[in-house]
């Protein structure tokens, strides 16, 4: 009997009993906390994909507004004097600058990507002192 019936003194109980008892609780808690952690991934996935769709949303609303917004600024231009072909153009060359400012920002940006160096180098080390059984690896003195 591996389970504290109410009103039965534990001191009753021998210590395979004992120990049978607090490893049925032990592995009841863990699977009560894992069944927590399932649920409380679910809920904060629900809750990622409901805001991950608002953003697509707002993007695509963004998009749309710099769409409008590039062909009123053309159309300014035509109302300036500019003929329609050239405004549209300036506004397309505008853009076209902006991309490649972006593209440089971005291409400097993953340039300076170390790839984890540090943490390769502990890595290194770890398994190295690993093999050695925990001495520093130093190298073996040449005679």
């Amino acid at each position: 009997m591996s389970e504290a019936l109410p009103g039965e003194r534990i001191e009753d109980k021998s210590l395979g009993d004992l120990v049978a008892l607090a490893s049925s609780n032990i592995s009841g808690l863990v699977r009560a906390e894992m069944e927590l952690a399932k649920l409380e991934i679910k809920n904060d996935a629900k809750k990622a994909a409901l805001g991950s769709v608002m953003f697509a949303v707002a993007g695509l609303i963004a998009g749309l507004i710099v769409i409008l917004l590039s062909i009123s600024l053309a159309y300014g231009l035509v109302a300036l004097g500019i003929w329609h072909w050239a405004a549209f153009l300036i506004v397309a060359g505008l853009y076209l600058l902006l991309a490649a400012g972006l593209i440089a920002f971005g291409y400097l940006r993953i340039r300076k990507i170390d790839g984890a160096r540090r943490t390769r180098r502990t890595l290194r080390d770890d398994l190295s002192m690993l093999r050695h059984r925990g001495e520093p690896d130093t190298p073996a003195p040449t005679e």
